[in-house]
């Protein structure tokens, strides 16, 4: 029987036009696909629901020995993401002891919120996990990050202002919006690696050929993908963005792993690391 790989699937617009690739390159059925957002995709991967997937940087940060890297595949920024927002009724300054609420979608930008908080800032800081919407969230916590399709979704809504600024946070009457990306940019210097495509070292062992088949699909689904931005911007599933702003979007992100990412990443790791996240 040929080998068949089970992949995670996360359908946020970080990812479409990876995904959208794949359908190009890997047509009629060759992979079978489970969908869902980044924490329970990771929860499949660590299980083994899934041979592989685009998880969670700080899911192979702390489980190396169990995962591969899938060689030149990353969803990292350079500067701002644009899709990783914390949302605050006060200036990220004055946090420090205040009590702030993340979506239950992510593990990677929790941890970097808590890397800004505690390293950079030297604040006291507790949070807590909520499935509350944004405005929901911001009523009963001081700050709350959101993170993929809904931050965007939150960011038009929460401010006046189409476009985003280039320096400092975006201030819509009492609230901040800070990019996590483009902090940690400011205080490193180097892009920040916010998933990885990884694969349960198991799994490439017992599907060996269908991994190599998987990987240069996967890098054909890439070429394709940043050369037909404007295909995968006419079908994309956010309607609350237009055309221009998708690709905008899509521009800002680095989809591949080059010595900056893994340099960015190593440091992220140990930040992490230090504050007894790994």
């Amino acid at each position: 029987m040929p080998e068949e790989l089970r992949i995670g699937r996360i359908f946020y617009l970080n990812l479409y036009p990876i995904f959208h690739g794949l359908d190009k390159t890997a047509p009629g059925g060759r992979y079978l696909y489970f969908d869902g957002h980044p924490a329970r995709v990771n929860a499949w991967l660590r299980t083994g629901g899934v041979d592989l997937s685009p998880s969670s940087s700080i899911v192979y940060l702390r489980e190396p020995g169990d995962f591969s890297l899938i060689e030149g595949h990353s969803v990292s920024a350079d500067g701002p993401i644009r899709s990783i927002y914390l949302f605050s009724r006060f200036p990220l300054e004055e946090l420090g002891g205040r009590l702030i609420g993340v979506t239950n979608q992510t593990e990677t930008s929790v941890a970097l919120l808590r890397i800004i908080l505690g390293k950079f800032l030297g604040l006291d800081h507790r949070i807590r996990v909520t499935a509350l919407p944004a405005a929901r969230a911001l009523s009963r916590f001081s700050a709350y990050l959101a993170i993929g399709d809904d931050a965007m979704r939150a960011r038009k809504d929460f401010t006046f202002e189409g476009r985003f600024r280039k320096n400092g946070p975006v201030s819509s009457g009492d609230l901040f919006v800070y990019d996590l990306g483009e902090i940690w940019r400011e205080k490193t210097g180097l892009p920040f690696v916010f998933a990885l495509w990884i694969a349960r070292k198991e799994s490439m062992k017992a599907k060996r050929r269908a991994f190599g088949q998987f990987k240069r699909d996967l890098d054909s689904a890439k070429g394709y993908a940043l050369s037909h931005l404007g295909e995968a911007a006419r079908r994309q599933p956010v309607a609350e963005l237009s055309r221009q702003e998708v690709i905008r979007y899509w521009k800002g992100i680095s989809y591949g792993l080059g010595p900056a990412e893994k340099k960015g990443l190593r440091l992220f790791g140990r930040y992490a690391r230090e504050l007894g996240l790994l």
